[in-house]
This record gives structure tokens, C-alpha cells and sequence, in this order.
């Protein structure tokens, strides 16, 4: 039976267990350049050190104003790259494989002067008008994201994760909330995000996998349920999505009808649902933070990774403890095993 500590093989990609850590803003770039920070790289390398096999890097956008603060990564230049690269070399180091989250916010971006998004809706009402893209301007943006995945690869990532969820660009153009476009992207609500897949595929070597991060459920009246996400990921999966990142809500505004859930695993039905639907390997997350809840959807085939995410930012050993409350083996680093002695 496979549990939280079995390997796990895809594509060109092997994972020592099946933990990742999921992406979480850090918002601590200080110069507002993008560049990543020793902030980051302490972050994500004690990760490593701390047992998990799959480290994901924070929401990267591909330009400026693509940013949800000014104080977020970057991956629109050159100058870009080394910073991330050496984060990659140092994970790697360490055993664990390392992946980055490529975005734009679209609406969602705080300190761009005007947003822009599929139409000229605002998030809430405290928030920005954005503005609405023009087809060429949507297709320009497809490049941004080709050229973004292009210096991905030549930092060294193991994966690239597309970000389709979470009420972000790619999320705006597939929900019917946020596009009323009467253009080519508008009439075909996934064209946006396919040609983004696409576009990375080509720029990705033949092994490396391809993560899409979805929103699986919309929590307002008129959103999107699961059935309504598993058609859209069935077009994402056509365009080259090799594993799903199954995450929920971030559209709006949260109706009081439509609360996400707050209890340990409240995501993983979601989760399940796709895989089970596209026959496709997921990523669960949710409150996953109690190892035994988190073998549990291993075990019980829910998913074929889980995401930690609050559970690490409290204790970047999370997978070594998990692996010690399991009693499962893992490699701990020499300078800790005193710590991990039974």
C-alpha cells in the first residue's frame, strides 16, 4: 500500500515521498524587482533540509503589473534567473525536487495603477476597476508566459506550475463570472489558458511535468461547481497538464450561502473527484496538516500527492516529525538525527 513516504515517479520527475510544499507568497521582495531574496532562499532550502521531496516556489509573475503586491517574485527578465537558480541548486542538494507557480493576477493585482482582465469587473468593491484586455494584448500576454517558462527552465526547475486558480488571470478568463468578452476568448473560455499550456509545453523538455493549479469550486451563487471544473480540466489536460493542483474558491468576494469549509481535508473530495474523472494523477491541499490525515489520502488513493502549507510555515522539519509520528523511514540529515533517534 502506498503512504506519504513511497516515492513517486512522473515523467522525467522521481520524488523521494509524496509531500510538497505547497506555494505560498512570501511578499518579501524589498527592492520591488522581482529578484528573489536570502529571505527565500532560507525559506525554501530549510524546507529541503526539513524532508520534503517537492518544493514548490511562490506565485512568480510574468510581468510587473502581473504582480498581487510589488513586493512579489518575478520571472519577466534575465536578471531574474540566478537567484532562482541557486534555490533550485541548494534544494536539490538537500533531495528534494523543486517546481515554480508562473502567474499573472489579473484583476487581482493590488499595486498595478490600472489591473487588467478578461473584462472591466472589479474584484469587490473596494477594489481596482481593471481594465479589459484587447485580443492582441491577451495573445502578448501568452508570450509573457512562454518567456517566463523559457527562463523557468533555464533555472534548473524539475516542474513548472501553471496558476489557474485562486481568482487569478487564467482563473478570470475560464469562469463566466469574470469573462464577458464577445471575442474569440470569450466565445471559448479555456482558449486563454490552453494557449498558455501550449506555450509552455513547447518550451519544457520532453520529461519534465506540466502542474496546473485549478480552483475545483467557485463559492458564490452563480459560480462554478465541480462538474463545471472537471469540463474545463478536461480541455487543460488536452493541452498538456500532466497533474492537477487541486485547490478551491478565490473568485470573489465569499457569498455567506458558500463558505469553504474549514475542517481538516475539506478540499480533498475535490481533489478526488478529478483524479477519479480524468483518470489523471492530482495534488490534494487543504489543512492537511496532521501527517496521519495526510497518509490517510495517500493511502486511501484520494490523491497522489499532498500539499502542506500553514503546517510548514510553523515548522519547516514538518516531514521529518510526519515521518516520526508515522513511523515510517526517511533520510534525516546526520546533524539532526539525535533529534529523530526512537
Amino acid at each position: 500500500m502506498e503512504h506519504l513516504f513511497s516515492p513517486y515517479k512522473l515523467k522525467g520527475m522521481e520524488l523521494k515521498n509524496r509531500i510538497v510544499m505547497s506555494p505560498m507568497c512570501q511578499y518579501s521582495v524589498e527592492s520591488k524587482d522581482g529578484i528573489a531574496t536570502e529571505w527565500h532562499y532560507l525559506h525554501y532550502v530549510n524546507r529541503a533540509i526539513g524532508g520534503a521531496g517537492f518544493i514548490m516556489i511562490e506565485m512568480t509573475d510574468v510581468e510587473p503589473d502581473g504582480r498581487i503586491s510589488d513586493f512579489d517574485l518575478g520571472l519577466w527578465s534575465d536578471e531574474q534567473i540566478p537567484a532562482l537558480a541557486r534555490i533550485v541548486e541548494a534544494c536539490h542538494r538537500y533531495g528534494a525536487k523543486v517546481g515554480i507557480q508562473i502567474a499573472h493576477a489579473g484583476r487581482k493585482a493590488e499595486d498595478a495603477e490600472v489591473p487588467v482582465g478578461p473584462s472591466a469587473i472589479p474584484f469587490d468593491l473596494k477594489s481596482k476597476t481593471p481594465r479589459a484586455l484587447s485580443t492582441d494584448e491577451v495573445k502578448e500576454i501568452v508570450e509573457k508566459f512562454r518567456k517566463a517558462v523559457q527562463r523557468a527552465v533555464k533555472a534548473g526547475f524539475d516542474v513548472i506550475e501553471i496558476h489557474g486558480a485562486h481568482g487569478y488571470l487564467i482563473h478570470q478568463f475560464h469562469s463566466p463570472l469574470t469573462n464577458k468578452r464577445d471575442d474569440e476568448y470569450g466565445k471559448d473560455l479555456t482558449k486563454f489558458g490552453r494557449e498558455i499550456l501550449e506555450a509552455a509545453k513547447a518550451e519544457m523538455p520532453e520529461d519534465m511535468p506540466l502542474m496546473m493549479r485549478i480552483s475545483a469550486k467557485e463559492y458564490v451563487e452563480v459560480g462554478y461547481d465541480i462538474n463545471g471544473s472537471i469540463e474545463f480540466a478536461k480541455e487543460y489536460q488536452n493541452a498538456g497538464v500532466d497533474i492537477f493542483d487541486i485547490s478551491s474558491g478565490g473568485e470573489g468576494p465569499i457569498a455567506a450561502w458558500g463558505k469553504p469549509g474549514t475542517h481538516a481535508a475539506y478540499q480533498v473530495p475535490l481533489a478526488r473527484e478529478i483524479k477519479k474523472a480524468l483518470n489523471v494523477p492530482v495534488i490534494a491541499v487543504g489543512r492537511l496538516d496532521d501527517p496521519t490525515m495526510a497518509n490517510t489520502v495517500i493511502g486511501n488513493e484520494e490523491a497522489d500527492l499532498v500539499a502542506v502549507g500553514r503546517g510548514m510555515l510553523r515548522n519547516p522539519h514538518w516531514a521529518l516529525e510526519a515521518a516520526a509520528t508515522l513511523k515510517k523511514e526517511t533520510t534525516v540529515p546526520t546533524q539532526y538525527a539525535d533529534g529523530f533517534r526512537r
